[in-house]
């Protein structure tokens, strides 16, 4: 009969096989058993210790920048210079317009109907409506014929303002189309302006048509570079004063 012995330590066994020996007694016949010998497994766990150092993170809260008008009264003529008065922007740029203005609303004297510097010569640099300055010759269909050149505002003390918009016919015939009007205060923000009917002027003709008009205006913000207003029907207007 083989004996066995399995002799393992940790987790690695070695079989030993040894050859059998029988003996030759007629009385009696002894057979051993096969001994299994097991030597104690023990696990052994190891135990790792891990240690955490503790991370310290400091966070300052910064206070975010105050932007200053000046600031936004240079991002706004940015944003609207060599854009043909707001007729290239797309909708996105005349929204970004728009909340630039809305800014500066807040840096607005408290009445700027008041203010003295509503006074002088402006150039009318943006509106979010191609057509409100300027009507028909400024329409998408009178932009083929009319090409602007100056579109300006001109508000006299104490109560007159001149609308001018000149043009050039077909590239090559200059001519003008300007408007008188009366400044009548509504309240701290808002005027109305009543105009006479229009004045034309091309090559050597000079005559008025149509009727009196009227418009609505509210004065949102104003300095010594820029105004801005926003028509009763939500238009909204970038003058930029004139250099003398």
């Amino acid at each position: 009969m083989a004996t066995y012995v399995v002799a393992g330590s940790g987790t690695t066994a070695t079989a030993l096989i040894g050859n059998p020996r029988r003996s030759s007694s007629s009385a009696s016949h002894s057979s051993s058993q096969p001994a299994l010998h097991f030597p104690q497994n023990r696990s052994y766990r190891r135990q790792t210790s891990r240690t955490f150092s503790p991370i310290y993170a400091s966070v300052s809260a910064s206070p975010a920048p105050v932007t200053k008008p000046d600031d936004l009264v240079g991002t706004i003529l940015s944003k609207v210079t060599q854009t043909d008065r707001g007729v290239l922007l797309t909708r996105d740029e005349h929204k970004s317009v728009a909340e630039v203005a809305q800014e500066l609303q807040r840096f607005c004297v408290d009445e700027p109907v008041k203010c003295p510097l509503i006074f002088g010569e402006w150039d009318v640099v943006y509106c979010s409506n191609p057509t409100s300055p300027g009507g028909g010759y400024r329409s998408a269909f009178g932009r083929l014929f009319f090409k602007t050149n100056e579109m300006i505002q001109v508000v006299e003390a104490p109560d007159i303002i001149k609308n001018k918009v000149s043009f050039s016919l077909f590239g090559f015939l200059d001519g003008e189309v300007s408007l008188k009007g009366k400044l009548n205060v509504l309240d701290e923000k808002w005027i109305q302006v009543v105009f006479e009917p229009p004045e034309l002027k091309v090559g050597g003709l000079d005559f008025q048509y149509g009727g009196e008009s009227e418009v609505k205006l509210e004065i949102t913000y104003i300095d010594e570079k820029i105004r801005l207003g926003k028509g009763s029907r939500g238009s909204l207007f970038v003058f930029q004063r004139r250099k003398p």
